[in-house]
């Protein structure tokens, strides 16, 4: 899939604002990640609840592992 040039200018415009700011992007950004946190926590909290969610946890756990 390729990308488009808007994309592109996108992706330098950011990483200059982050080269230029680098304790204002992280306020900007925190917030994002760390709901992004919670909501996997929720998540693997949930699917942890029935014996075919825990498998699925092992299972990645296992491939996480593998790929290390």
């Amino acid at each position: 899939m390729t990308r488009d040039k808007t994309h592109k200018e996108q992706v330098e415009r950011w990483a200059r604002y982050v080269k230029e700011n680098p304790e204002k992007w992280k306020e900007r950004v925190k917030p994002f990640i760390d709901s992004q946190i919670l909501m996997s926590r929720r998540f693997y909290k949930k699917l942890a609840e029935t014996e075919a969610g825990k498998k699925k946890i092992k299972m990645l756990r296992n491939f996480h592992q593998a790929r290390l």
